[in-house]
């Protein structure tokens, strides 16, 4: 998964995961009442990013994180400490 953008100093590029669609037991959501994720997979990081590497899962902070639309796909510009987890 290449990422169009080239993060600098602690930032990382990545790319949001979908919003569930359906409840665990088969309901379908409507729009408005699907949350919205705060989650992301890495897609490229900066050079100053100690702890998170490519195709990583992350959990960011809400409000911290700066949507980009390039060529049609949506990325995430995150600085790394508002990074609160990751799975890899």
């Amino acid at each position: 998964m290449a990422s169009p953008l080239q993060p600098l100093a602690d930032y990382v590029v990545a790319q949001t995961e979908e919003a569930q669609t359906r409840t665990a037991s088969g309901i379908y959501l409507a729009q408005a009442a699907q949350e919205k994720p705060k989650t992301a997979v890495v897609v490229a990081v900066g050079s100053d990013v100690k702890h998170v590497k490519v195709s990583d899962r992350i959990v960011y902070k809400e409000y911290s994180a700066t949507t980009v639309k390039v060529e049609a796909k949506d990325y995430l510009l995150v600085k790394e400490e508002d990074i609160l987890a990751t799975a890899n």
